[in-house]
């Protein structure tokens, strides 16, 4: 791990304001680190990582700072720095997946990169040229992910993302995250023990609108996510 990449300080975040989702939370990530999210059903994970990805109008925040210079979750600088993959997403359906991730290479100002071994490795040969509506549930997560792990942005955000996945794809995804701190910083949600513990240099429990609790590099280990979780 390096030099903190993100900074967020007094988060809080509402639907309706005068029951708020999330509430002062503060958290940092470090430069090349995989961070695994956790917390109960209702904790704020995923309103967390809309609000990173500019899809969240209602929050405010004390302050949010990348690589130590004030930021917007919707400037076009942290934008390219910043690449999301949610739980579910039925945008660009009218897409291939070939046309997808030439329209956001585009977008990010970067050559486009050769996808072939994510394409393998996801086993997603077949489907390169579908329509993103034509495909199953588990193929249109593999779309973005394969997009997001050939971007390799510096911060990149997973929100639930074995759902959906079949057992040689979840695989290949855990080895992919636990890799990830060669090229950039992962921050994830996830419900799945195992996807925390075979992955994470550190994990941030989520309860109340806060990071109640986290779990270091070394002490990462299903017994005590658990234990936390439950108290």
């Amino acid at each position: 791990m390096g030099e903190t990449l993100l900074s967020v300080q007094e988060l809080c975040a509402w639907y309706d304001r005068r029951k708020p989702v999330l509430t002062d939370l503060s958290l940092e990530l470090s430069e090349h680190e995989v961070v695994g999210l956790i917390g109960l059903n209702g904790a704020g994970k995923t309103t967390f990582l809309n609000v990173l990805s500019g899809l969240h109008e209602g929050f405010c925040a004390k302050k949010l700072v990348m690589d130590a210079h004030p930021a917007e979750v919707r400037d076009r600088a942290f934008q390219r720095q910043r690449y999301t993959v949610f739980a579910e997403d039925t945008s660009f359906s009218y897409f291939t997946f070939r046309e997808y991730i030439t329209y956001v290479c585009r977008a990010y100002g970067i050559k486009q990169p050769d996808v072939s071994e994510f394409v393998t490795g996801f086993r997603f040969e077949e489907y390169t040229d579908v329509l993103i509506k034509d495909l199953s549930l588990g193929n249109r997560k593999k779309v973005f992910l394969i997009t997001a792990f050939a971007l390799k942005p510096r911060l990149l955000l997973l929100d639930e993302p074995v759902n959906g996945l079949d057992f040689v794809s979840t695989e290949y995804l855990y080895r992919l995250m636990a890799g990830y701190r060669e090229h950039g910083t992962l921050l994830f949600s996830s419900h799945i023990l195992e996807s925390i513990t075979l992955t994470c240099d550190r994990v941030l429990v989520l309860e109340e609108g806060r990071i109640r609790q986290s779990f270091a590099q070394g002490k990462v280990d299903a017994a005590g996510i658990r234990e936390a979780l439950l108290l």
